[in-house]
């Protein structure tokens, strides 16, 4: 039986998140990045390249397949290439999905083009209904959330995106998305466990013009933040925009609380020049309130000198225990669906969607 291979392209896949192509391999670096097309015959293997960023099974790239969203395969890709079996039986029409459930700042993957037999199809999948950028930080990636015990560490094998606020939202909107999320940034200051010394090298806005960041490389040759993105090939409706929680551990005075503030209105500016005709909305809350005050400052401050008023606040519901924590403290999937339940809302009512 002839066989013919087919190029992981925007022809031939829905492109989800933002992706690369070097040579015959599609790159995916953050978080929900993947594939999704309707394959039509009896037999399909998919072959995807991963780095090993930290050399240990717990911190490689994990990902999920689905078949009619249903998930058949979920792993830790372990060796640099591999070939994993999608379907085999009777001819039939199936709808397959590639997600990369990890971060890229830790694991990045490749896509190969797909072989089928000749008489065998494979086209994108349609369109949802809407389209939905997610910025933020290790809330929007799913940081720990199947590891529900708030003393563990981060893994990459406990990470996985579809469980997390975001994916669920633009699931409940029935909207295709993009995300930019990394764990641990923010718009002063990533993380820090001492509010003297800011953590400058984690700032999510240094990164929203690219196409991500990791500690890897393309092919060992091209680093995902080194690569512009191009805005033009998806232009959302509505863009969310969760950061603060990560700034809440260097921002305890006055004056660092008004930088933030500064600092925050220059990113609304950044983001509203690249989706000239989105809506923003700015949500918060999760795991900590205190950048509240600052974040409702920067909104008004912005829509007055900007004259921009397509933007919304999403006050977020605070984690309270109830629902447990998951790993370092970070929301469970029953807190995440609150939190999406809560933007969903907001986002469907502002948007009269």
């Amino acid at each position: 039986m002839k066989k013919k291979l087919i190029p992981i392209t925007a022809n031939n896949v829905k492109l989800l998140g933002r992706t690369h192509v070097i040579n015959d391999t599609l790159w995916c670096a953050f978080s929900g990045t993947g594939i999704e097309f309707q394959y039509t015959g009896t037999h399909l293997t998919v072959t995807l390249i991963a780095d090993n960023a930290f050399c240990d099974v717990d911190n490689q790239a994990r990902i999920a397949i689905y078949v009619n969203n249903n998930r058949i395969i979920d792993q830790m890709l372990t060796s640099s290439s591999q070939t994993l079996s999608v379907y085999e039986g009777e001819a039939k029409t199936i709808t397959v999905k590639i997600i990369k459930l990890s971060e890229s700042a830790m694991s990045i993957i490749g896509i190969k083009p797909i072989e089928i037999a000749d008489t065998e199809t494979l086209i994108p999948t349609a369109p949802q209904k809407h389209k939905v950028e997610f910025i933020g930080d290790s809330i929007t990636c799913g940081y720990g959330v199947d590891d529900e015990d708030e003393n563990h560490p981060f893994h990459t094998s406990t990470e996985d995106v579809t469980k997390a606020y975001a994916y669920k939202t633009a699931t409940a909107l029935d909207a295709d998305y993009s995300m930019v999320s990394l764990s641990g940034y923010g718009i002063i200051s990533g993380y820090t466990d001492n509010p003297d010394l800011k953590c400058e090298n984690q700032l999510l806005p240094t990164y929203y013009n690219k196409l991500g960041f990791s500690i890897n490389k393309f092919e060992d040759s091209i680093a995902p933040q080194n690569l512009e993105w191009d805005f033009s090939v998806f232009e959302p409706e509505a863009v969310v925009i969760n950061l603060g929680t990560n700034d809440e551990s260097y921002c305890n005075t006055a004056k660092k609380f008004d930088e933030f503030a500064a600092a925050y209105i220059d990113f609304l500016k950044q983001v509203r020049e690249k989706n000239p005709l989105a809506h923003i909305f700015c949500a918060y809350g999760v795991m900590n309130v205190a950048m509240m005050p600052s974040i409702k400052t920067a909104i008004d401050n912005y829509s007055k000198t900007c004259n921009d008023y397509k933007i919304s606040l999403i006050e977020l519901p605070t984690q309270d225990g109830s629902l447990g924590y998951a790993a370092s403290w970070h929301p469970t999937e029953a807190t995440h669906k609150i939190t999406s339940e809560t933007a969903t809302k907001k986002i469907k009512e502002i948007m009269h969607w």
